[in-house]
């Protein structure tokens, strides 16, 4: 049975919601944007009018969100006055907490993601690192992973490019998750994952160490300007590998496109390499290549503008790009993230995608020391 500071505590973590969101505001704001809306030409420039919408749409998200959360406190204590006539158990009461709590973590959370990219989609990357087969598999187990975290969450996903191991597990694997704030929750992934276990591929039954490297970058949308310059673009195209049936085989659908990019800041010149065989359609494997490409391009920006602000700011969390991150360690059945010392001992449960704890850690972390 919950107790009066129990209640009291989440009262306060609801009130303080409304002051952190000024949810006020956003009821004026949304009624001005609405009304934007009700113009006669409003559809005849269809893009800017979806931008509209949008906007109006995460306006009320916040506001129907904390609205929720409103409820739900005048439930509970409307719950406690019920307990004393008999009318609710105390078990259906705890029910209420845990799930208002759930849902005020949600919010909160949500809350941290404020950067510029935090609201769109992932392209995720998986690369073996070395050691043939063991570490092959071990990025096929992490590709599960976080199929499993976006099934979880309500994510689209597509493999845009899966190049398979020699005997078993995967070489690489480039994956778009598509869906509200996933990169804002995804980009606590990125660096390289350390896998300890008794490898199945080893006969003396020795413990071995794998690593595995992800790469997070935002799936930019319509919505994100990117300059691209045409003339730094060449394009390959090659026969799409795997299942499929003969078509696959005989079409060269595959696309691959080298882009010459120079960086603006410092002038360096490097080569980005995108393949993309998601689909038989070539044309459409080139629109979804350029896309990643927008993508690459696009945080290669937010990366400059993350570095400019830790010189300006050099007490604030600093995102370590390709560190270690975080090891699974099977054996002694514990998964420990190196950043924030979040540990758990569910390692299946972290296997089928329940990362959400080490989420919570790192975003919350890094808005402590904000």
């Amino acid at each position: 049975m919950i107790t009066t500071e129990q209640l009291k505590a989440v009262e306060k973590r609801v009130a303080d919601l409304n002051r952190y969101l000024d949810i006020d505001s956003k009821k004026i704001e949304v009624e001005e944007e609405e009304l934007r809306t009700h113009v006669a030409d409003f559809w005849d420039d269809r893009e800017k009018a979806e931008a509209q919408m949008r906007k109006i749409k995460g306006l009320h998200f916040w506001i129907d969100a904390y609205t929720a959360l409103s409820k739900q406190i005048e439930e509970l204590n409307l719950s406690m006055d019920f307990l004393k006539e008999g009318l609710v158990t105390e078990d259906e009461i705890d029910s209420l907490y845990e799930t208002t709590l759930e849902d005020i973590e949600k919010l909160e959370l949500r809350n941290m993601l404020r950067s510029e990219g935090d609201k769109l989609g992932v392209v995720l990357k998986i690369n073996s690192g070395a050691g043939g087969t063991e570490s092959q598999d071990w990025a096929s187990m992490l590709m599960r992973l976080y199929l499993r975290y976006a099934e979880r969450h309500g994510y689209k996903t597509s493999i845009a490019q899966l190049l398979e191991g020699d005997e078993a597990g995967i070489k690489s694997v480039t994956i778009n998750i598509e869906g509200d704030y996933a990169y804002g929750f995804l980009k606590s992934e990125n660096g390289v994952h350390r896998l300890v276990r008794v490898s199945p591929y080893n006969a003396q039954g020795k413990r071995m160490t794998s690593f595995a490297s992800v790469f997070v970058t935002p799936l930019v949308d319509d919505t994100i300007e990117v300059n691209v310059e045409t003339a730094r673009i060449s394009w390959d195209t090659f026969r799409s590998g795997g299942a499929g049936g003969q078509n696959v085989n005989k079409v060269e659908s595959g696309v691959r496109l080298r882009y010459q990019y120079k960086d603006p800041y410092t002038g360096e010149e490097e080569e980005i390499l995108i393949e993309n065989t998601e689909t038989r359609d070539q044309p459409k494997n080139k629109e979804n290549a350029m896309r990643q490409l927008r993508s690459i391009l696009y945080d290669k920006e937010l990366q400059h503008r993350m570095e400019e602000q830790a010189k300006v700011e050099a007490g604030k969390k600093k995102i370590e790009w390709g560190s270690q991150i975080r090891s699974y360690v099977f054996d002694d059945r514990r998964v420990k993230d190196h950043r924030t010392g979040y540990q758990t001992s569910d390692v299946n449960g972290v296997m089928d995608g329940n990362i959400d704890g080490f989420i919570k850690a790192y975003l919350m972390e890094g808005h402590e020391e904000e």
